[in-house]
C-alpha cells in the first residue's frame, strides 16, 4: 500500500467512464488512489447500476466542482416496461407486474413529446436528497415514504433510440438535477403498465462527452507521465467566461485578497464572473462589479 506521506497535491480534472456495479465514490476513491492525489472529489453521483461519464475532480480542480455539478448532462436508458420496482430500477424488488400493451412506434414518440420541455419532478424515494438531516433512501429502507417537494427541471431532447421485447432505448439530454429513475416511471404510467430502468449510461457532462472518458482498467496500465497527460486543466470547463489579464501589481494584490480597480483598463460592459490571468497562469475566478472594480472570488495555487 503507498504510504501517504508520498501523495500529492494534483490539480485538474479526470474524466473517469464509470463501470457497473460500484458506486460513485468507490470510482472516486480508486482514481485518488491511482493519481496518489491529497484532495478529489466527483461532480453528481451515479448509481452502482448506471455507467460512464464520471467527472473527477483533484486539487484545486474541486473548486469549481459545483459548477459541473450545475451542467446539463445526457444519458442512454433502457427502460423495462411492464414492471415496477421499489427503487426505480432492477436493483430494486418488483411491487407491481402489468401487461404492456401493443403501442407503436408514433405512439411512443407522441407519448415522448409529453415529458420534454421544462416541467416539474418529484424526486424518487431512493435517491441522496436530504430531509430533516437523513437522506431519502435511508428512510426507503426503512420503510419509511414521506412526502417529497417537486423540482423544476427541464429535458431538452428526448429521443427514442429503438422499442423491441417491452424495452425503450432512449436518449436524454437533461438539465441538472432530473432524475432518469423517474421519468422512465412516468412513461409507464402514462403506458399504463409501469417501468422501470434496466440499464443507464451517461455520456455527457456539460461539454465533456464519454468519448473523452477513460477506465479505471486502462488508467492501471499507464505510466505516472501518462497519468497526468489524461488530467484536463483546471479551466477548461470555464472557457464560456470572459478572461483577464493581470500585470505584475496587479497579480500580487489580488492574491492578497484585495480589490482593483480596473476601469480604465475594460468597458463597461463586462461585469460579473471572470478568469483571472497572469500571462499564462490562471489565477483563479473573479467578480467583475459595474464600477469597474475587480474582487477576487476564488483564487488558485496551482504551483503546489
Amino acid at each position: 500500500m503507498t504510504s501517504r506521506r508520498s501523495w500529492k497535491d494534483i490539480h485538474g480534472i479526470l474524466l473517469l467512464d464509470k463501470r457497473l456495479g460500484i458506486s460513485s465514490n468507490r470510482a472516486l476513491q480508486e482514481a485518488k488512489r491511482l493519481y496518489q492525489a491529497n484532495k478529489a472529489g466527483h461532480t453528481g453521483s451515479l448509481d452502482p447500476l448506471a455507467t460512464g461519464l464520471l467527472p473527477v475532480c483533484f486539487g484545486a480542480a474541486t473548486k469549481i466542482s459545483g459548477m459541473l455539478l450545475d451542467d446539463n448532462k445526457r444519458y442512454q436508458v433502457q427502460v423495462q416496461l411492464g414492471i415496477k420496482t421499489d427503487t426505480g430500477d432492477l436493483e430494486g424488488n418488483i411491487i407491481e407486474s402489468k401487461p404492456v400493451p401493443e403501442v407503436s412506434i408514433q405512439t411512443l414518440k407522441v407519448i415522448l413529446e409529453k415529458f420534454t420541455g421544462p416541467q416539474d419532478q418529484i424526486p424518487p424515494m431512493y435517491s441522496a436528497l436530504k430531509q430533516d438531516g437523513k437522506k431519502l433512501y435511508e428512510l426507503a429502507r426503512n420503510g419509511i415514504t414521506v412526502e417529497r417537494k417537486a423540482r423544476h427541471i427541464t429535458i431538452f431532447e428526448l429521443t427514442l433510440l429503438s422499442y423491441q421485447n417491452d424495452i425503450l432505448e432512449l436518449d436524454v439530454y437533461c438539465s441538472k438535477g432530473t432524475y432518469i429513475r423517474t421519468l422512465a416511471e412516468d412513461i409507464g404510467q402514462e403506458l399504463g403498465c409501469g417501468a422501470t430502468v434496466k440499464a443507464l449510461r451517461r455520456t455527457q457532462v456539460g461539454q465533456f462527452s464519454i468519448d473523452q472518458a477513460i477506465t479505471i482498467t486502462q488508467l492501471e496500465n499507464l505510466d505516472e507521465q501518462s497519468l497526468i497527460s489524461r488530467l484536463i486543466a483546471v479551466d477548461t470547463p470555464l472557457q464560456t467566461l470572459p478572461a483577464i489579464q493581470l500585470n505584475n501589481q496587479q497579480t500580487v494584490n489580488i492574491r492578497y485578497g484585495q480589490t482593483l480597480n480596473l476601469e480604465l483598463n475594460i468597458e463597461k460592459a463586462l461585469y460579473g464572473s471572470v478568469r483571472m490571468y497572469h500571462e499564462n497562469e490562471f489565477l483563479g475566478l473573479g467578480e467583475m462589479r459595474l464600477d469597474g472594480k475587480l474582487a477576487p472570488k476564488k483564487l488558485f495555487n496551482l504551483n503546489t
